[in-house]
């Protein structure tokens, strides 16, 4: 498992990053590694994001240094979506088949977790995010269908996708009743959303929201593709161009917001004071610079 730290920094001094320097401190290439668990532990609310890709043997994941922790979800939660070959995930000896577009939820408290793969050959590709947590909800496979699929946008706005909610309390309240388990997080919110042919802008107009940040990973784009990742103060926006299954962190005060070349897919997943998923400040277009 390597942990790589990266630190905070304040919007005052964003806006005098270089472009290598914007991609220095918020970008994240390369995220699923074969063989591999490539994380990135934020001090943006502490959030750990990154990719887990096992091959020929399971990967683990444990406590370190960094963490403080004698086991990694000591303290912390912790939610992944498939987005490669099935898997399996096994939970302090339970096993869970986390096939192509499932996602699975593990809470506080878990003292052993791996990640393996069903084949080899067709390796998973496991983008997990971590936040920290304070009480302990049970762990629960959340397939594809099993998500909320809301429709928006539209074709003449370039925008027409479809927010896949996994790990969202509206999700957990109806996966709830239906096994008799009180299911939920404690702050940690996922999602994918994906663009449909024609359409390249993931929201606009754009909005912020203070009370929480995100990261996301942008894929399901080929060699001669790329999105451009917005990002900065509405008054001092900036860009950063992000390859496929790459990973971007946005800070709380940063714009929310991207477009593509062509249509793509992106996880999206927030950890903070607040996991309303429509707890956000629009802005008005004309008054970005």
């Amino acid at each position: 498992m390597k942990l790589e730290v990266r630190y905070s920094n304040h919007f005052d001094d964003v806006k005098h990053y270089t472009t290598s320097q914007l991609r220095e401190h918020f970008l994240v290439e390369n995220v699923f590694v074969p063989g591999e668990a490539k994380l990135v532990y934020s001090h943006n609310d502490r959030i750990i994001f990154g990719g887990i890709t096992p091959t020929t043997e399971p990967i683990k994941l444990e406590g370190s240094k960094e963490l403080a922790a004698e086991y990694f979800l000591q303290r912390r939660e912790l939610g992944s979506i498939n987005i490669g070959g099935d898997g399996i995930v096994t939970v302090d000896g339970k096993e869970y088949e986390v096939n192509n577009g499932d996602a699975i939820y593990v809470g506080m408290g878990t003292k052993e977790i791996s990640f393996a793969a069903k084949d080899p050959s067709d390796p998973p590709k496991f983008y997990t995010n971590s936040g920290t947590a304070h009480r302990t909800y049970p762990t629960v496979l959340i397939t594809y269908d099993d998500a909320n699929h809301k429709p928006l946008g539209s074709l003449e706005d370039c925008n027409k996708r479809t927010i896949n909610q996994y790990i969202h309390d509206e999700v957990f309240a109806r996966l709830s009743q239906r096994d008799g388990v009180e299911y939920g997080s404690c702050q940690l919110a996922m999602g994918l959303t994906k663009l449909d042919p024609g359409s390249n802008w993931n929201t606009m107009p754009c909005h912020t929201h203070e009370r929480r940040m995100e990261v996301y990973l942008y894929f399901d784009m080929d060699d001669d593709n790329v999105v451009f990742h917005m990002m900065g103060k509405p008054d001092e926006t900036r860009h950063i161009v992000m390859k496929n299954e790459s990973a971007v962190i946005s800070p709380s005060w940063s714009i929310h917001s991207g477009v593509g070349t062509k249509a793509y897919t992106f996880i999206w997943g927030m950890v903070g004071e607040n996991k309303d998923y429509d707890d956000q400040d629009f802005l008005k277009t004309g008054d970005l610079k």
